[in-house]
């Protein structure tokens, strides 16, 4: 796959996700088992090693929890973020303490193989789209907490990033149009109008159930149309209909498998929650031997 720009990784959220983890892993008195079995003058080696096919996402977080514990060890990565890497592949090594490596092994599987997974859903996603002209997009049904890194996963499987919050587009849902609804007719019209008073560098979205409620955002002039759980029958009557004066957005009932049939409308973007939500973790594990 040819090299891919990722968003910026947060690393000062990271660190105070890494803190808590190890935290509760340790809790007062430390790992134990190591502590007592393990000398701490003993340096060892590891490989981290991916057990199923994935693609790869979240090395630089992984060398992060080991250097928190271990602030010499030696970290080699040695695939990229965003590859695709067979059953059997190794996906880093590390060098350092024995009793930090040990220490830090859950932790960093536990980042690891959650943004692998991530990332390895993406990547279905993303090639069951490829060559049709529209994108895949996560949303906001991420782990609390973990959105810059679940997105920065998907990223790295080769689908797109939707808002990264509440802060940096109007979108203006169901239970919106609802509440504006109680004013009057022309909820979607004085919702988009208000948007674009109160915030008028930000794009406006607008999530539309029905025919009717596409052709009410485009008279309001929506950037976005967001396809709420709709037949492909009704999706490429949308597209007819907005003849590319707003962006289509499905949305809603996406599977992998309808996914192919979807990209023949036109529609621009595929959201799908469960790029993050329903995602099943990476079978990743490290081996560890003592240095001769």
């Amino acid at each position: 796959m040819s090299e891919m720009k990722l968003p910026e990784i947060d690393f000062q959220r990271v660190d105070q996700l890494i803190e808590s983890a190890l935290a509760e892993d340790l809790g007062e008195r430390g790992d134990t088992t190591t502590l007592a079995v393990i000398p701490p003058e003993l340096m060892a080696t590891a490989v981290l090693l991916a057990k199923e096919d994935l693609v790869c996402a979240g090395l630089p977080v992984a060398e992060r929890v080991f250097r928190r514990l271990d602030g010499h060890c030696r970290f080699e990565a040695l695939v990229k973020e965003g590859e695709f890497c067979p059953k059997g592949t190794l996906l880093a090594r590390i060098a350092g303490r024995a009793q930090a490596l040990l220490t830090a092994e859950r932790t960093a599987l536990n980042f690891l193989q959650r943004l692998c997974g991530v990332a390895t859903c993406a990547r279905r996603y993303a090639d069951a789209l490829r060559g049709s002209g529209t994108q895949v997009l996560d949303t906001r049904k991420t782990t609390p907490g973990y959105r810059n890194l679940e997105k920065y996963a998907v990223a790295a499987g080769g689908a797109a990033n939707h808002r990264i919050g509440l802060f940096d587009r109007v979108m203006i849902k169901d239970n919106h149009r609802e509440l504006a609804g109680l004013e009057g007719a022309g909820g979607i019209g004085r919702s988009v109008a208000r948007a674009r008073r109160m915030f008028p560098d930000l794009e406006v979205q607008v999530e539309a159930d029905s025919l009717n409620e596409v052709r009410e955002a485009l008279e309001a002039g929506a950037d976005y149309i967001l396809l709420d759980n709709m037949s492909n029958e009704m999706m490429a009557e949308a597209v007819k209909m907005t003849a590319g004066r707003a962006k289509l957005e499905a949305s809603g009932g996406i599977t992998l498998e309808r996914l192919p049939s979807i990209g023949k409308l036109g529609v621009d973007f595929v959201s799908a929650g469960a790029l993050t939500h329903s995602v099943k973790s990476a079978d990743i594990s490290m081996d560890i031997e003592a240095e001769k």
